[in-house]
């Protein structure tokens, strides 16, 4: 094979399980979560936009983190649901660019929306009569956009980075799906070397967003602490629990998935913890907001009934 990625046709993506049975299971899995996702983040969108009550900062954030979770399983769990059905294992090499493109720009922009969500939620505790000022229609526009915009960047600033490096590796991708820290083990080692200053640009941001996140949280518990009203107190922590909970799930998976030790990585280990970072969080968060949020219950609700 040649050493350059033009030779290379298609990538074989690892497979789920390699018995017709086991194939289908995971078809039927996988058929399921992203009906899930479909339902609960479609629902979201549609109750937000048709609800004037939640024309709110908080709730524009979270209809735009709903777009970026429906863009995320939408990259990677058809296509691998599509495998499992045919019985191959082989996405074209345009189809395996796309797929990293538009991964690592959805999950890109939903760690910034997180991002700025935690800015939100300071605001409205610790600068509840500046929130209006603060966070007004016109600025929510501008922040939404800067992480799509960011997104989008990095995910252009990757890919066309990645694949403009020579393969000595073969073309067998050890993941589901055309993840960039598996594409990037095929590449020679010294064409490696050209893409570590990308990832440390993007390590950079995403300590630079998670150092703000913590920032912001820790002001947050110390401003619902001196609210002197237990009932008060609960009503602050409610409104950011959803979030908190997200955003953990978001950050643990995703350090787990790429600073664990080489000594206890596997395939099936890595197969299981791309599976929680990118496949169950989209199914999961709906749930997650809509749990403690009475408000957005009885709005999905009305929209339901409406509709029966």
């Amino acid at each position: 094979m040649s050493n350059s990625s033009s030779s290379i046709s298609q990538f074989l993506l690892l497979p789920f399980a390699d018995t017709r049975e086991l194939q289908l299971l995971h078809f039927c899995l996988f058929l399921g979560i992203y009906l899930a996702a479909l339902l609960g983040n479609g629902l979201i969108i549609i109750t937000i936009a048709c609800d004037h009550r939640l024309h709110t900062p908080m709730y524009f954030f979270l209809l735009n983190l709903s777009l970026t979770d429906l863009g995320c399983i939408s990259t990677t769990v058809p296509k691998s649901m599509g495998n499992s059905l045919w019985d191959t294992r082989a996405i074209s090499y345009t189809g395996c660019v796309a797929q990293l493109f538009f991964f690592v720009f959805f999950i890109s922009t939903e760690y910034y929306l997180l991002t700025v969500m935690a800015y939100d939620r300071y605001v409205a505790i610790c600068h509840p009569l500046h929130y209006g000022t603060l966070l007004g229609s016109r600025a929510c526009v501008h922040m939404a956009a800067a992480a799509w915009a960011s997104g989008f960047l990095h995910a252009v600033l990757h890919t066309a980075n990645t694949f403009s490096l020579p393969l000595c590796h073969g073309n067998a991708v050890d993941q589901f799906f055309c993840e960039i820290h598996h594409i990037l083990k095929l590449f020679c080692s010294d064409a490696f070397l050209r893409e570590t200053g990308v990832i440390v640009v993007g390590v950079s941001l995403s300590f630079g967003c998670f150092v703000f996140i913590v920032v912001s949280y820790v002001q947050i518990f110390r401003a619902v602490l001196r609210i002197p009203s237990q009932q008060g107190r609960h009503k602050a922590f409610s409104t950011c629990l959803p979030h908190l909970a997200v955003v953990s799930m978001f950050v643990s998976n995703a350090m787990f998935a790429y600073l664990k030790p080489p000594s206890i990585s596997s395939i099936f280990l890595d197969l299981v913890v791309s599976f929680l970072y990118s496949v169950f969080p989209p199914a999961v968060n709906p749930l997650i907001y809509s749990m403690r949020n009475q408000e957005l219950k009885d709005a999905v609700c009305k929209l339901m009934a409406g509709c029966f």
